[in-house]
């Protein structure tokens, strides 16, 4: 059996060598939290329905959550989906996505306040402001995303087993403002999932990097995988040169768009193609144009600009009015599992981000100005 299981890298416990399919924002920017096995069956497998069958060969995976995944479309045998009661044949290939098991660990319902633009029976979209960590991890288990959903949702059945992912199947940064989907129940769980791993979900982000841009539009790939040297961050790999050497971290795929040019600065909008952590913050960082204000990777200095002690004090005040990297999950869209239509949901920038547009704004219309005049 081959297990291609997802890992979240914020929970202690959890190899970083292991496969992960998910970052924040990542991911990260966004990174999805659920868990990918692929078994092939044996050539004297005996005829068996395939929630018995992976029930035997997944260690602790319920019944119940492998018939969830089927009622979700997410168990494929030889590249088409299944219900559990399919008949495993030798020489299958199956694949199943679910979301990650719950950890036991007591989650502590807070009533904290949540901006939720959306919700029905089914899920919830949360509007996540920056500061807010989405889940426990690293002896923190209390002010989080997941406490305040705990306290939220309390009476349903999922927010009362101290899950420390409970209804997660994505995530952003700490720091990384915007929109998160969540689910609340299992069967809504399962569908998010599927459609995560599929890389059917829309997400857009809005970021301010430091650097001009030759081009308009462009796309950064890159394997994506923790670094070598600090592992609180994470690293773009190069392709091996040898053949049959395979690639260290993950595919990863960021397309960008330019909003507006300052510049020193530039607002970007970025399209995840696919969720690995930080994915955002390391792809920018690995085309020489770092967030502004990342502190781990590297933008929370003057990158562009001039020596004038006056342009380090704007920056430096910049830095006082956001002091956190720039970067909001604007709007994202998928498919309601139970409605079967497209959702689409946006998230206007927060307050601290338009203050420093405005910031910018004023600074450009003055240099050019002064440019002018002379």
């Amino acid at each position: 059996m081959t297990d291609e299981r997802a890992y979240d890298d914020d929970l202690p416990g959890n190899a970083p060598e292991s496969d992960a399919f998910g970052g924040e924002e990542g991911g990260e920017e966004s990174g999805e939290l659920f868990e990918h096995f692929a078994v092939t069956a044996d050539r004297g497998q005996s005829l068996l329905r395939i929630d018995k069958f992976l029930t035997h060969r997944l260690e602790h995976v319920s019944r119940a959550r492998i018939q969830a995944a089927a009622e979700a479309g997410s168990i494929l045998v030889n590249g088409a989906a299944v219900r559990s009661n399919y008949k495993v044949k030798p020489g299958d290939h199956i694949r199943i996505v679910m979301p990650y098991p719950r950890r036991e660990v007591e989650i502590i319902p807070e009533d904290i306040p949540l901006d939720i633009p959306y919700e029905d029976d089914d899920l919830l979209v949360v509007d996540k402001p920056a500061g807010l960590v989405v889940h426990p991890g690293h002896g923190n288990y209390s002010g989080t995303l997941v406490n305040a959903l705990t306290w939220h949702l309390r009476e349903l059945p999922m927010f009362q087993s101290s899950d420390m992912r409970a209804g997660l199947v994505h995530r952003i940064d700490k720091n990384t403002s915007g929109l998160l989907v969540v689910a609340k129940n299992v069967e809504t769980h399962a569908h998010l999932a599927r459609q995560f791993f599929d890389h059917t979900v829309s997400r857009r982000y809005v970021a301010l990097v430091w650097g001009n841009f030759a081009d308009d539009k462009g796309t950064v790939t890159g394997n994506i995988g923790r670094s070598h040297y600090d592992r609180l961050r994470m690293a773009v790999f190069p392709q091996p040169d040898a053949p049959g050497v395979e690639p260290e971290g993950k595919h990863a795929v960021t397309h960008y768009k330019v909003l507006r040019r300052y510049g020193y600065v530039t607002l970007l909008e970025l399209h995840l193609e696919t969720g690995r952590t930080h994915q955002i913050r390391v792809h920018m960082e690995h085309i020489g144009h770092p967030l502004f204000n990342d502190e781990r990777y590297g933008g929370d200095r003057i990158l562009k600009g001039t020596t004038f002690s006056r342009y380090r004090q704007f920056i430096e005040n910049c830095f006082r009015l956001m002091p956190r990297h720039a970067l909001h999950a604007r709007s994202l869209g998928f498919v309601h599992p139970r409605m079967r239509q497209e959702l689409h949901f946006e998230s206007p920038l927060p307050a601290d981000f338009t203050a420093l547009l405005e910031k910018w704004d004023t600074y450009t219309t003055a240099r050019d100005t002064f440019e002018d005049d002379e």
